[in-house]
């Protein structure tokens, strides 16, 4: 002992952490504030840092390209030793993760821990929270399977609604219009370096503010919070009638967090890592992509919401929320802690959880668009095909052939996940099409790769013949006052 006494009092006369230890290590807290109900937070940063830890060891063999990434994982599956089991901890650390933060949220709103002086440790806590959702979905995009890459483009044309700025997000996410090579390296590099980063940055902001301030006292009825007063009774509170944070608080923390990682590494070995399921295919449009659990709720929201809302409720709601949240701790900053003197505040968690445990049971069952009535060897109808040329007929075969009526309807007849075709020349120009079915856009994936400039063509020649009979197609004014006159 007095070598391992020598090596440390080494260390610390050059570090100088001795003192700031010790002081952390004896910091008071409240006794009724030494529970069970205060080991939330620790318990996600003891998942935070297994998620560091699993995900350097991942990134050792993953290899972020369109071409590789599927590969690599089904070589983290099976030909290392071990490693679907580093796979299964990490995807499940996610899932605990996510689920623990918002536990720890959910306590802190119940408890009134938001209210004076710890305004900021909330605010700081919801960019948390929002960074651990982003971690989530970044994590989900790396399988690169059929699920990631058409809850990718999902998440692209949400992004793309947003006013000014939309397509320029989309472009930055996705490295250029469409989901392509760059894709992936670019959420590699959010989900690696930018996320962690802002995550350790934040966490230790937030660890640091809850040492300064203290953790939150027990939330007794009738005992009040007053900014002029509240500091004060704080520190009597913990004179009197506080414990040193180690041993009297950190055994439970330490219990609790060891029992989650238990959890974790049970649930790896026994359902196994997450996918991935089959290689993306943007030209398989029969697929029902289905987003992690915590993200199920959205997706069955927007399945139900008329399409005409599906914008308001993308654009508008989020930053609703996240103000609410935001300001939350500015207009409900004093007065009682105690939940059972707060109705309003319990009855909006209890209809919040509902809801939201509500729209995830329906998720399940909630398909990704309505039902599609058409089948790819349907033929087209005879009425588009009578007067046409050759090319335009070839078009018509790629259309068929393509599974096009999949998704599109034509003549009353296909599926509804995208608009119709009857007159969607008269909707876009010949430059439009081409660009629409190359790049693609919206929900639509971009088929650039997979339809030869002979097919484009065709396919293209073909849908400019889809205009009622008496309404002329679009035309590019543009290029026509650019030519020449006669």
């Amino acid at each position: 002992m007095s070598r391992l006494a020598k090596i440390g009092e080494w260390f610390d006369q050059r570090l100088q952490l001795g003192s700031t230890i010790r002081e952390t290590m004896a910091h008071p807290v409240p006794r009724k504030s030494a529970s069970w109900f205060y080991v939330f937070g620790s318990a996600a940063l003891t998942v935070f840092i297994l998620q560091i830890f699993t995900g350097i060891m991942l990134a050792l063999i993953y290899v972020p390209s369109a071409g590789e990434a599927w590969n690599s994982l089904q070589y983290l599956n099976h030909g290392v030793t071990l490693g679907w089991f580093l796979r299964g901890v990490h995807g499940w650390g996610s899932n605990f993760m996510v689920a623990i933060v918002l536990i720890h949220m959910v306590q802190v709103a119940m408890f009134g821990a938001y209210k004076f002086p710890r305004e900021l440790t909330w605010i700081i806590g919801v960019f948390l929270l929002l960074m651990t959702l982003g971690m989530a979905f970044t994590g989900q995009v790396l399988r690169f399977d059929q699920d990631a890459y058409w809850g990718l483009g999902i998440g692209a044309a949400i992004c793309g609604r947003v006013p000014f700025v939309g397509a320029w997000v989309v472009h930055l996410l996705l490295g250029g219009p469409i989901i392509a090579g760059d894709t992936l390296s670019r959420f590699f590099a959010i989900h690696v370096f930018v996320i962690p980063g802002l995550l350790i940055g934040l966490v230790s902001l937030h660890l640091l503010m809850v040492l300064k301030l203290g953790i939150n006292d027990w939330p007794m009825p009738g005992r009040l919070v007053r900014r002029a007063t509240y500091v004060q009774e704080y520190h009597e509170m913990t004179k009197k009638d506080g414990v040193p944070f180690v041993p009297e608080a950190v055994w439970k923390d330490m219990f609790f967090s060891a029992f989650i990682i238990v959890c974790v590494m049970a649930c790896a070995a026994f359902f196994g890592p997450y996918g991935p399921s089959g290689q993306p295919d943007p030209t398989i449009v029969q697929t029902v992509p289905k987003p992690d659990y915590f993200f199920q709720w959205l997706y069955a929201l927007l399945a139900y919401l008329p399409p005409e809302m599906e914008t308001p409720a993308l654009l508008i709601g989020p930053v609703v929320i996240i103000g609410f949240l935001v300001c939350l701790p500015f207009f409900a900053g004093e007065g009682e802690k105690s939940w059972k003197r707060r109705p309003i505040a319990v009855v909006t968690i209890l209809l919040t959880a509902v809801a939201l445990g509500t729209l995830t049971h329906l998720a399940g069952y909630t398909p990704w668009s309505p039902i599609m009535n058409a089948w790819s060897g349907d033929p087209v109808p005879v009425q588009y095909l009578n007067g046409r040329s050759p090319l335009e007929r070839q078009g018509a075969a790629v259309f068929q052939g393509k599974q096009c009526r999949n998704c599109h309807s034509i003549g009353g007849s296909g599926g509804l996940r995208g608009p119709d075709l009857d007159s969607v020349a008269v909707r876009m120009t010949h430059d439009q099409l081409v660009r629409q079915v190359l790049q693609g856009g919206g929900n639509m994936p971009a088929y650039g790769k997979n339809l030869n400039p002979a097919e484009v063509a065709a396919l293209v020649s073909f849908l400019d013949t889809l205009h009622p009979a008496n309404q002329l197609p679009a035309r590019d004014a543009a290029q026509e006052d650019a030519s020449p006159r006669q």
